[in-house]
């Protein structure tokens, strides 16, 4: 569903944007997912994307992880801390729709996606 498009993006733009910005948009990418599930919840093979978009959203928040728990990370220790703190939160969330889906559940993990994106780009959410 989402295949061809969002690739032919990716590359258009691999060499013209920051890590900030890759982040930023990924973790948009990811939201949309979520709220496309979210909006289709109920219809005929939308178990399908959602499991591919919560897949899509634990990869991104475990690499999130991984790299802030970098001692060497550039960024200051009370931001990760705080980074980290919403990643596990998610991680806690995500096994809660895992395990008894609910459309209102993804509000929480697409908000958060969404605000950290706005963050990283310096704009409001």
């Amino acid at each position: 569903m989402y295949g061809t498009q969002l690739q032919a993006y990716k590359e258009a733009h691999k060499t013209t944007i920051s890590g900030r910005e890759i982040e930023a948009t990924v973790l948009t990418q990811a939201a949309f997912k979520l709220q496309c599930c979210q909006k289709n919840w109920g219809i005929e093979g939308n178990n399908e994307n959602l499991d591919e978009a919560i897949r899509y959203n634990q990869r991104i928040w475990s690499i999130f992880q991984g790299d802030l728990a970098k001692d060497d990370h550039p960024m200051p220790k009370k931001l990760r801390a705080n980074i980290l703190s919403l990643s596990l939160f998610i991680d806690k969330r995500i096994f809660e729709i895992l395990n008894n889906p609910a459309p209102e559940k993804l509000t929480a993990i697409i908000s958060i996606n969404l605000n950290l994106a706005a963050g990283l780009r310096g704009s409001p959410a």
